[in-house]
């Protein structure tokens, strides 16, 4: 596992290298190399690189304007010694609860200059699932956005600091910076995980492994020095925060919005002429379910790559994306436990719309029975996957099961004969209706292939017979004529019987976390 850790780093260095290469001015790339020599992790690092190579150039482009490298690296600094007068010291925890903006930027990266770790909060959380975090990961201070100002304020938490963002924006702008007070501490990154299941648990990630998490996506994804990336996916969640680290190590331009509106998301991408766009799966299906005289209207020629991840993205949708958007279309499968496992480029996706793609460059991923065994090809088993940038375990103590070295992801999945993986569904959400085992992905991915059909779900609910059976919830398309029995008869003529749900509910739309992921208890 050692080797396999070096040598992944050795490669994302070398792709990292390979994708900042630019024409440019002899003398910014070794002002760049010296200026990341300073204290702090690698994504301080990689922001003092980018503001050495390109002081001037946007990094954050939101509601508010553009922000440049210069003035980030600056206000930054400021907003150290306002954290440091708050009490914030090398070593501590500070929580981050805001959406996608500068603000956002600003107080992570001042409070890893100080070499604390940064817990990123859900901005879907209630009063009390935020109290439970803040507890269980001992958080010191919380930066802020206002609008959750009254969620803050629940419960009792006198020893807890709250700071808006909008104040430490304001003050950090009557400030002098503050570079002395910088810490050599690397501050670390706290993801919580989903908590789709239970209450969400913080996955510890060192910064050693962020480059190493951009490895499999430099070597995948057409990504550039200098690009300008709309990041519509949520930055408090691993795939978003991937792509605003990675993005500020190239020196590129995040365009950022605080909420995401499908019609909003290609306005932006025509009006900064973006390179890129970074989206969960459901933000990709409301983009096309505006419909073609909408889609229409905005040029989204410039894209290179569109690049999605988060939970299953489904081959209707990937047919249908690639068919509206061209070869760009990128499927990225992993967690925020195990990092990225497979990457599925276009070509792949045109050949098998379903696919999670190729094990990523310095990943390895096997298919295991319940023994820890392979399983033989095609067959379904238990996904494990290793790298050198899977977590270090859960802030509590706890940790995933690990065989050979290699982290599960929780789902269950098979290889083809060409050496693609298809994740069958999540270990947990297997159904087992008459001693017969459903997965309910499959029955999902066929009902988003009706016409009618806009999303669907489907759960286990209690038999007396059969233990447990199938109910479906289906979210209708506009202007949908479907009953429940065309439902069943559409499901019966293409799987087996134990696969018909024999109830269907239709719904207005399907309860999700704000990365997009299903919430299938409230639904069961």
């Amino acid at each position: 596992m050692r080797a396999r850790t070096v040598t992944g780093a050795v490669t994302s260095a070398a792709l990292l290298a390979k994708a900042s290469v630019r024409f440019e001015r002899p003398d910014r790339l070794p002002r760049a190399m010296m200026a990341m020599a300073t204290p702090g992790n690698l994504m301080t690092r990689g922001l003092a690189g980018a503001t050495a190579r390109y002081p001037l150039a946007p990094a954050v482009v939101d509601d508010d304007g553009s922000l440049s490298y210069g003035r980030l690296w600056t206000l930054s600094d400021a907003a150290v010694r306002v954290l440091h007068d708050r009490g914030v010291r090398n070593g501590g925890k500070v929580g981050l609860l805001a959406r996608n903006h500068r603000g956002f930027v600003l107080g992570m990266v001042a409070a890893w200059k100080l070499g604390a770790d940064v817990v990123f909060m859900n901005t879907g959380f209630a009063g009390p699932q935020l109290d439970q975090v803040l507890s269980s990961e001992a958080v010191d201070v919380l930066l802020h956005d206002d609008e959750f100002a009254d969620v803050v304020r629940h419960g009792d938490r006198e020893s807890l600091l709250a700071v808006s963002l909008a104040e430490l924006a304001s003050e950090a702008g009557r400030r002098w910076p503050a570079p002395t007070l910088a810490s050599m501490r690397e501050g670390r990154s706290v993801i919580l995980t989903s908590g789709t299941t239970g209450r969400p648990k913080g996955a510890s990630r060192g910064a050693s492994s962020a480059t190493q998490v951009a490895a499999p996506l430099l070597a995948s994804l057409p990504i550039r020095s200098r690009d300008t990336v709309v990041i519509a996916a949520p930055l408090f969640h691993a795939w978003g925060l991937a792509h605003l680290g990675m993005g500020i190590a190239l020196s590129s331009t995040a365009v950022l919005a605080p909420s995401f509106d499908a019609e909003a998301t290609l306005r932006a991408v025509e009006e900064h002429r973006a390179d890129a766009l970074v989206v969960v799966p459901v933000m990709l299906q409301r983009i096309l379910a505006l419909g073609g005289d909408v889609l229409a209207r905005y040029d989204t020629s410039t894209l290179r790559y569109i690049a999605a991840s988060g939970s299953a993205l489904g081959a209707p949708l990937a047919a249908a994306a690639l068919n509206r958007f061209g070869p760009v279309l990128y499927n990225v499968y992993g967690s925020t436990e195990v990092a990225i496992a497979t990457v599925a480029r276009p070509r792949d996706l045109r050949r098998e719309p379903g696919t999670a793609g190729r094990v990523a460059t310095g990943s390895v991923v096997r298919v295991l029975d319940d023994s820890g065994r392979p399983v033989p090809e095609g067959e379904t088993g238990r996904i494990f996957v290793g790298s050198g940038s899977r977590f270090e375990g859960y802030t509590d103590g706890g940790g995933k099961e690990v065989v050979d070295g290699l982290v599960s992801s929780g789902d269950m999945g098979h290889f083809d004969r060409s050496g693609l993986l298809f994740v069958d569904g999540r270990d947990d959400d297997m159904i087992v209706s008459g001693g017969e085992n459903v997965y309910p992905f499959e029955v999902e991915e066929l009902l988003t292939e009706h016409p009618e059909v806009a999303e669907a779900a489907v759960v286990g609910v209690p038999d007396p017979d059969y233990g447990q059976r199938l109910k479906a919830f289906v979210v209708p398309a506009r202007g949908a004529t479907l009953d429940a029995d065309g439902v069943r008869d559409f499901v019966r003529s293409r799987l087996a019987r134990h696969k018909v749900p024999r109830d269907v509910a239709f719904v207005d739309e399907l309860p999700r976390n704000p990365t997009g992921k299903l919430l299938r208890k409230d639904l069961a």
